[in-house]
């Protein structure tokens, strides 16, 4: 086995891992887990086919695996049921969209997150996240549709609720 086929994958595993997680302690374990288990299960991977994928798709199981062990941090709740505080920058409002994006990334379905951030973060095809997932590229393209009308909704309201003087009029 050659370490280097591995280490110039490392910032785009980290970076996935990060964006699953939302903690970048979780996230360094989990790269860490899954190059411990690539390098154990090395003869797994066929020469020739996308290493890339082959290590997405370790990190995912892994991190299926560690979410079945333990109830989900964030259930699925209807918009208008989302705290605001939850929505907002908290007590700081100049935080901007960047931690607004991400609370609300968090806010998604896990196989909804997934599947959204293998396609935007990592730029990988509809046919290579089925194959990561082990799912059809109907599946994908649903649960991606499904994850852009959510995030578009969560984002709104955290726009909206981070405006204090604006106020709908009818």
């Amino acid at each position: 086995m050659d370490a280097r086929l591995l280490v110039e994958h490392i910032p785009s595993l980290r970076r996935y891992a990060r964006a699953l997680t939302g903690n970048a302690w979780a996230a360094d374990d989990l790269v860490q887990d899954t190059l411990e288990r690539a390098c154990g299960k090395w003869r797994l991977w066929v020469v020739g086919t996308d290493l890339r994928a082959w290590l997405f798709t370790v990190m995912h199981n892994l991190f299926a695996s560690q979410v079945r062990r333990r109830p989900p941090p964030h259930a699925v709740v209807p918009l208008e049921d989302v705290a605001p505080e939850q929505l907002q920058g908290g007590a700081d409002p100049g935080l901007g969209l960047g931690l607004d994006l991400q609370r609300c990334l968090m806010l998604l379905p896990e196989e909804q997150r997934a599947v959204l951030l293998l396609v935007t973060l990592e730029d990988l095809s509809y046919a290579e996240v089925a194959k990561v997932l082990g799912i059809p590229i109907g599946t994908v393209m649903s649960r991606l549709s499904r994850a852009r009308l959510r995030l578009q909704e969560l984002m709104d309201g955290a726009t909206a609720s981070s405006r204090p003087g604006l106020r709908r009029l009818k």
